[in-house]
């Protein structure tokens, strides 16, 4: 890649006459806005800030930022924590205005457009009992969610969101816009299922979905955490056993001042399995009986809930403007060596609003095979996943020394692989890592589609030489 050159204002106005969306330099008005994402540690001011309202723009974007040698980030949602959603001093494609939602009842289909959702999705799909299987946050974007692999509470049941993935539209670095398919652009199609936005900007996904609701069975239970390793070894035996349809997470948490708390425990820390049942609802209240009785929970809010409020029901934990560093890992059942290191350092968590959680994989997920996507590791049984979260930036040595603390203590007992949407500013060996044996041939496709390495501010597959 070229030199940077410096970038004039005749060519910014060029760039906006030929644009149907906005375009925003640093003295505009929503500027800041613009370039705000959920994390609120990235703090980075773009030169120019493309917000486009369809593939046209986008187009046009990818070509500008190509002849004027610009460092490039697209946005779409903005949730992923690593901030690779903006740069300094380069151009941002925005694509949150391109929020179009077209559901197929017939064919079972919904095609987003990249600036969706998770909430925005669900709402248009939940209107068929249709849903796509996705995060567990509504105010993540679709796209990034997607273009890494995506899991969520369907997922044991439905597979991963690129599992359900039936095609894009895709602007690549030369500028042209592709339809991508298992029948078309194959090739590219493999590489976007978990290769995150490394070749190129998706302006449409098309989904299958699956019927689910309006009504799920989802709660929260929440124990005291001097019964952590028991509650946690029940957690490994009863998830080997689980059905598909049942989804079961683990976290060592803050209880919250809520209602629903006991007042006594009131920002103690407490473990707590949330639990999630995609399928029928009175068989769903029996599957998840047993964490009910799984000594004696302080909190247990297991009911029927509709989808997309148990779609909802985390977004203020994981909601904007606070500072996050995230630590992850693939692994199997945890062992018990495991599980007391993850009780002890969990025990000395930073700040109440640091979480150490455990997400449950497996089912669908692992009947793909693992070079059939980009996305490889579908033999994790879990993700062990840790999640400071903090609002003093003078605090930030101290939460992320103690996230590698205990991402080293656990380093013996997890898996050789990463999720890369969970990735933060870690590298290029992590970002191997996540890809394993697949990384290869996403390099070899990356020369072949962006060979000047365009979208590289992302978890960077570089081209191969």
């Amino acid at each position: 890649m070229a030199m940077a050159t410096p970038l004039d204002d005749r060519a910014v106005d060029e760039l906006a006459e030929q644009f149907r969306g906005t375009v925003l330099r640093p003295t505009d008005a929503g500027y800041d806005e613009a370039r705000t994402v959920w994390n609120a540690m990235i703090d980075r001011r773009p030169a120019v800030i493309a917000q486009c309202a369809g593939a046209a723009d986008v187009i046009s974007a990818v070509t500008f930022a190509r002849e004027h040698d610009l460092v490039l980030a697209v946005k779409a949602g903005g949730h992923n924590a690593a901030g690779n959603a903006v740069c300094d001093d380069g151009l941002v494609i925005d694509l949150s205005p391109m929020k179009s939602v077209q559901v197929d009842p017939d064919a079972m289909t919904v095609r987003v457009g990249p600036g969706v959702t998770l909430g925005e999705m669900d709402h248009e799909t939940q209107a068929f009992g249709l849903a796509a299987p996705g995060g567990i946050v509504s105010t993540t974007g679709v796209a990034g969610l997607t273009l890494g692999g995506g899991w969520g509470y369907l997922s044991r049941k439905y597979g991963l969101a690129i599992d359900n993935l039936r095609s894009v539209d895709i602007v690549t670095a030369d500028g042209e816009l592709r339809h991508a398919s298992e029948t078309e652009n194959e090739d590219l199609f493999w590489a976007v299922r978990g290769g995150g936005g490394n070749f190129g900007v998706v302006t449409s996904f098309e989904f299958d979905c699956h019927e689910v609701g309006p009504e799920v069975v989802w709660g929260l239970l929440l124990y005291p955490y001097e019964n952590a390793a028991d509650l946690l070894r029940f957690h490994r035996e009863f998830t080997a056993d689980a059905p598909d349809e049942l989804c079961c997470y683990a976290a060592i948490m803050t209880a919250p001042p809520e209602e629903f708390v006991p007042e006594a425990y009131h920002g103690e820390t407490v473990v707590g399995f949330i639990v999630n049942y995609a399928g029928d609802l009175d068989e769903g209240l029996e599957a998840v009986q047993p964490l009910r009785e799984a000594g004696e929970p302080i909190t247990d809010l297991v009911d029927v809930y509709p989808f997309t409020v148990v779609q909802s029901m985390f977004d203020t934990e994981f909601g904007p403007g606070a500072r996050n560093y995230w630590k992850t890992q693939f692994v199997g059942p945890l062992s018990d060596e495991a599980i007391d290191v993850a009780i002890e350092h969990a025990a000395n968590r930073p700040s109440p609003e640091t979480q150490v959680v455990i997400e449950h994989l497996g089912g669908q997920i692992s009947r793909t095979a693992p070079d059939a996507t980009a996305y490889r590791h579908r033999d994790a049984s879990f993700s062990f996943n840790i999640f400071p979260r903090w609002d003093d930036p003078a605090e930030d040595d101290r939460h992320i020394e103690w996230a590698q603390s205990l991402f080293d203590a656990m380093a013996p007992y997890t898996m050789d692989g990463v999720y890369v949407n969970m990735l933060s500013q870690e590298g290029a060996e992590r970002v191997r890592t996540a890809y394993g044996d697949n990384y290869d041939r996403l390099a070899e496709l990356k020369a072949k589609y962006d060979p000047e390495n365009l979208f590289r501010v992302n978890q960077n597959i570089e081209p191969a030489a």
